[in-house]
């Protein structure tokens, strides 16, 4: 059975969580959203930054670190933007990395968002 996780991100009226816990595993999407509801749509440096400060909330909120997290999935709209989150991504990861994947699509559903992430996270060591 899975079980929502309080964080610090706004309730949406989308029927979503942020974040859910099953058998001890983390399952989280972020975007680059404050608290406040209101998105950051600036350059790369700056939304990476705010969706993976959102993502060690979210992650201390179930109880876990980021050590935890096994697997992140990156979301960028521009190919150009690679860089610059892969920057933000080794301030909040150190080795051994989570397994990653980034993929470059057409677009978010929330406009102005230029990255969304996926992770997975093992909170039971």
């Amino acid at each position: 059975m899975r079980h929502p996780v309080k964080t610090h991100l706004p309730s949406e009226e989308a029927p979503i969580e942020w974040a859910v816990t099953a058998d001890g595993v983390l399952y989280t999407a972020q975007i680059p959203i404050r608290e406040d509801g209101s998105i950051e749509t600036g350059d790369m440096s700056l939304q990476a930054e705010l969706t993976f400060a959102n993502l060690k909330r979210t992650v201390e909120a179930a109880g876990g670190t980021l050590d935890d997290v096994t697997q992140v999935l990156v979301y960028l709209t521009r190919k150009d933007d690679f860089q610059g989150m892969n920057a933000v991504y080794r301030r909040y990861f150190g080795k051994p990395f989570p397994n990653r994947a980034t993929v470059i699509v057409a677009g978010l559903m929330v406009p102005g968002a230029a990255i969304e992430i996926v992770a997975y996270a093992h909170l039971n060591r």
